[in-house]
C-alpha cells in the first residue's frame, strides 16, 4: 500500500464519522467540546453555519450520525452498545444559548443588482436565501402559507417540534434582509421566469401524498384521509378530533406522526399497520419507539385489501397476511400466508403509504427536463442545476422525500451553484474544502482536549408527563437534557475529530504504541496489499470501508498500518511515544459555502 496522503481533505473528515455521514457535514466533536464547556452559544453557532436549524433539527433530525457514531461499535458496556445522542446535544445548545442575535450576518448595506427567487418556505429554500442574502443578493422567498417553515411548520406535529422554535430559527433567516412573500402559491413557472429573476430555486418539497385506492375507497370516503394532508389540517386546526378507533397505514416517519395525533385528538384505539416486517419500516427507530411508549401498537406483514363500510360510512378494513421470502439474489417478495384475511374494525384510516411531487405549474416546454419513469426534474446531483440553467432544484422537490438536514445540504450546494452562475464562472467548479490540522500538545502527557474515555452509557432525554401530553397536541413532549445531564453526554464523545498523526521520520520502531493501544488498532509490519495487510495487522480490520492509515516505509523496512475504524482517538500512544512519531492534531474541515471562498480568485488551501 501506498504511505496515507493526510493532505487529502477526504481523509481525515472520513475519519470523523459523524461529520462524514451529516449531509451538512456539520463538526459534530466540535460542538460536543464546547457543550461540555458551557459554551452554549458557541456550539449553537458552530451548527446555525453548517445546519441552518439547531433547534429544529435537534427535535426532528433523521440522524444520520448517530448510526455512524465510532461509540456505537467501540463500546464494551453491559447494555446494547449506543451512540452519543448527537441530535439531543444539539437541541442543549438551541435551548441553553444566549441571544445570539448580534452574531448572526447582518442584512447586506448594498445590493449587487441579482435576483434570485426561491419557491417555497421550507429547509432548503430557506437555507439558499440564508447564503445569498448577506452577498448582496435580493432573495425573494414565495410560500403558498402565510408563514415560513414549509412542511416543518405544518406537517410536523407541535408536541415534537414548538411553534415558538420554528418561528425564531426561519425569523434569523428572513431578518438576514429576505423579502419573504406568504400566502403567494406559484401556479406558473412561465409567469415567474417572465418577471426576470437571475436565478430560481424550486423548494417547494414532495406536497402530495400517496393515496391507496381499494374497494371501498369512495364509499367512505369521509372517513379516509390523505395524512400529509390530515396534519396540515389538524396544524390549521380544521381537524380538531378524531373518531376512538384509528387505522394508519404505513411504516414512515408521516405514519408516526398521525397515529400520535391521532391519540391525542380523541383517538382510543390507534394502531398502525404496515404491509412490511418491523425492522423494514422507513420511520426512524426512535419514532417507532415512541409511538409504541404512547400505547400505540404496530402489527406488520398486512397488506391492506379493502375499506368496509355500512350505509356509506366506514367501519373496517380487511388484511391478507404475508411473510417475506428472499430469492437466490436476495430479493425480498411478501407472499400469502393463506390464513384468513383479518377485519380491522375502525371509525377512520389515515393514510402514509409515501409522497409524491407534483409539477403542474411547471410548463413541459420551457427547457427543464423531466424524467420518464417518474416525472421528475433532471437535477445534477452535485450542483442541483436543471437543464434550464438559471433554475436549481433541492430538498424534497429534486430528489424525492428526504429529511431537513438533506434539504438543507442540497440548499448549500444550490447557492453555491447560484453564486457561481451569476458571477460567470462554471458551477461545476466546485473547490474543495479548506482544512487544517493543529497540535493539541500542551505537555508530555496534556492535551488541550479531555481525552477520557467516559464509560457511561446513553442518557436518556426526560419526557413531560403522559397524562398532560396525550391530553394536548401541542405539548412538547421531549423536555430535553438539562446542562449537567448533557454535560455527562457530551464526555461520551470520543473526539474523532482530533487525529493520530505519524510521522514515520521520528519513530524509532519500540512498539510502546502497539503495547498501549487498547484497541490493538496499531501494527508494525511488511507491506502488502490491502487485503493481505488488513488481515496481518493485531486485531484484524474487517471494514473496509473505513480506511487503513499506513506510513511510509521505516528504517527496518516495516511499515506502521492502523486501523482507523475502531481508534478511540485517546492519546495513549501519543503519550507514550518517546520520539513525539505520534501526536494529537485536531482536523477543521471548512466547507465551501457562496461567497468570496467559493470563486476562482480565492486562493485554497489544504491540510498541512
Amino acid at each position: 500500500m501506498q504511505p496515507t496522503d493526510i493532505r487529502d481533505p477526504a481523509y481525515f473528515h472520513k475519519v470523523v464519522d459523524c461529520q462524514w455521514a451529516c449531509p451538512a457535514h456539520t463538526p459534530v466533536p466540535e460542538y460536543i467540546r464546547l457543550i461540555a464547556a458551557g459554551r452554549y452559544s458557541d456550539a449553537y453557532m458552530v451548527n446555525w453555519k453548517s445546519n441552518v436549524f439547531p433547534g429544529i433539527l435537534g427535535r426532528t433530525c433523521d440522524r444520520p450520525c448517530e448510526p455512524a457514531c465510532r461509540r456505537g461499535r467501540v463500546e464494551e458496556s453491559g447494555g446494547k452498545p449506543e451512540p452519543v445522542a448527537i441530535c439531543r446535544l444539539k437541541r442543549v445548545a438551541a435551548d441553553l444559548k444566549d441571544d445570539i442575535r448580534d452574531r448572526l450576518p447582518k442584512p447586506a448595506t448594498t445590493k449587487n443588482g441579482k435576483r434570485v427567487a426561491c419557491i417555497g418556505a421550507g429547509p432548503a429554500s430557506l437555507t439558499v436565501a440564508r447564503d445569498l442574502a448577506p452577498l448582496g443578493y435580493q432573495v425573494t422567498v414565495f410560500e403558498a402559507d402565510a408563514k415560513a417553515g414549509g412542511f416543518m411548520r405544518t406537517q410536523v406535529p407541535r408536541f415534537r417540534l414548538p411553534e415558538e422554535v420554528i418561528d425564531e430559527e426561519t425569523g434569523y433567516i428572513l431578518d438576514l434582509g429576505v423579502e419573504f412573500v406568504g400566502g403567494r402559491r406559484i401556479d406558473s413557472m412561465r409567469a415567474l421566469l417572465a418577471e426576470n429573476y437571475d436565478a430560481v430555486f424550486v423548494g417547494c418539497g414532495a406536497p402530495r401524498g400517496r393515496d391507496l385506492d381499494l374497494p371501498g375507497r369512495q364509499e367512505a370516503a369521509e372517513q379516509i384521509h390523505i395524512g400529509l394532508d390530515w396534519l396540515a389540517s389538524v396544524y390549521f386546526e380544521h381537524v380538531k378530533k378524531v373518531g376512538k378507533r384509528v387505522i394508519v397505514l404505513g411504516g414512515g416517519n408521516t405514519a408516526m406522526d398521525c397515529c400520535r395525533s391521532a391519540r391525542r385528538l380523541g383517538g382510543e384505539d390507534v394502531k398502525v399497520i404496515v404491509r412490511s416486517g418491523f425492522e423494514e419500516m422507513k420511520a426512524s427507530p426512535w419514532e417507532k419507539e415512541d409511538a409504541m411508549h404512547e400505547g400505540i401498537p404496530i402489527l406488520n406483514y398486512m397488506v391492506p385489501k379493502t375499506y368496509v363500510h355500512e350505509n356509506g360510512r366506514l367501519t373496517g378494513m380487511t388484511f391478507e397476511h404475508v411473510r417475506a421470502e428472499h430469492d437466490a439474489n436476495g430479493r425480498r417478495s411478501l407472499v400469502p400466508t393463506g390464513e384468513p384475511d383479518t377485519l380491522v374494525e375502525c371509525d377512520e384510516v389515515l393514510i402514509a403509504v409515501g409522497q409524491a411531487n407534483a409539477f403542474p405549474w411547471i410548463e413541459r416546454d420551457l427547457g427543464i427536463a423531466f424524467d420518464a419513469k417518474w416525472d421528475m426534474p433532471v437535477v445534477d446531483k452535485t450542483t442541483m442545476q436543471s437543464s434550464l440553467s438559471k433554475v436549481f432544484f433541492g430538498g424534497d422537490a429534486a430528489f424525492g422525500p428526504k429529511n431537513i438536514i438533506w434539504a438543507v445540504a442540497h440548499g448549500h450546494e444550490a447557492a453555491v451553484s447560484i453564486d457561481k452562475l451569476l458571477n460567470g464562472e462554471d458551477v461545476h467548479d466546485r473547490p474543495p474544502p479548506m482544512t487544517n490540522l493543529i497540535s493539541q500538545k500542551m505537555g508530555i502527557h496534556e492535551w488541550s482536549y479531555d481525552n477520557d474515555i467516559a464509560p457511561d452509557q446513553r442518557y436518556k432525554v426526560p419526557w413531560a408527563d403522559a397524562g398532560k401530553t396525550l391530553k394536548s397536541i401541542k405539548l412538547e413532549v421531549e423536555l430535553g437534557f438539562d446542562a449537567e445531564t448533557a454535560w455527562k453526554e457530551a464526555q461520551r464523545c470520543l473526539n474523532c475529530d482530533v487525529q493520530t498523526v505519524f510521522t514515520d521520520k521520528l519513530c524509532i520502531e519500540c512498539d510502546a504504541c502497539v503495547d498501549i493501544c487498547p484497541m490493538d488498532c496499531i501494527t508494525f509490519t511488511q507491506n502488502g496489499d490491502e487485503a493481505d495487510l488488513r488481515q496481518r495487522l493485531s486485531a484484524q480490520a474487517l471494514n473496509a470501508e473505513q480506511d487503513l492509515y499506513v506510513s511510509g516505509t521505516l528504517k527496518t523496512g516495516r511499515i506502521m498500518a492502523k486501523d482507523e475504524d475502531v481508534c478511540l482517538h485517546c492519546g495513549l500512544c501519543a503519550e507514550r511515544c518517546p520520539t513525539g512519531a505520534w501526536d494529537m492534531q485536531k482536523f477543521l474541515l471548512e466547507m465551501t459555502d457562496a461567497g468570496p471562498a467559493c470563486h476562482k480568485a480565492v486562493a485554497r488551501t489544504k491540510a498541512a
